[in-house]
């Protein structure tokens, strides 16, 4: 589903071959302004169709960071209308209970992630294991959940964030204790 760790570089990279089809895909989807819901649904359905394997990221970038899950910036669309990032996440890495500012479209590339939702009261109200090959999309409200990489293998994903990451520094709008 998502994750908000701030990309690892504000500046804008050129797009990668593998990525072409998924960048024109979403275009196309921006371009319908339908609501975020809608939007979440259509780009998780291209995400689908154009996954990219793990290669996407080079292999510096597929170890991730002792410290947290690492984003990296792999397309950041030039009227802010969305971003691309492959996320790195090591064995035991998660992020806080958090919601987003805008819809957000997740595919697991490598391992798995598990996702705990919650309410409005952070009320545990499901949870979710991703595996390679899986999309998964949503839009606030009702998007609060944490992230983690409960595997003994390494985790990467792609997620896309309905803005510009390099312009807001992370998708997380609110972090819950």
């Amino acid at each position: 589903m998502t994750i908000a760790p701030t990309a690892h570089r504000l500046d804008v990279p050129p797009a990668r071959p593998a990525l072409t089809g998924l960048i024109a895909a979403v275009r196309q989807v921006t371009a319908m302004r339908a609501d975020w819901s809608r939007t979440a649904q259509v780009v998780a359905e291209q995400l689908r169709a154009h996954l990219p394997d793990p290669g996407i990221l080079t292999p510096g970038q597929r170890r991730g960071q002792p410290g947290g899950p690492s984003g990296h910036l792999l397309h950041a669309e030039t009227d802010g209308t969305f971003s691309i990032l492959g996320l790195v996440w090591r064995p035991g890495q998660s992020t806080r209970i958090h919601d987003h500012i805008t819809w957000c479209v997740a595919g697991v590339l490598a391992g798995s992630e598990h996702e705990e939702l919650f309410d409005e009261s952070l009320n545990p109200v499901g949870v979710r294991d991703s595996h390679p090959g899986e999309v998964s999309g949503f839009a606030p409200p009702g998007d609060i959940h944490r992230i983690r990489n409960t595997g003994p293998r390494t985790a990467i994903s792609l997620h896309i964030y309905g803005t510009d990451i390099t312009r807001v520094g992370s998708s997380a709008r609110r972090y819950y204790d």
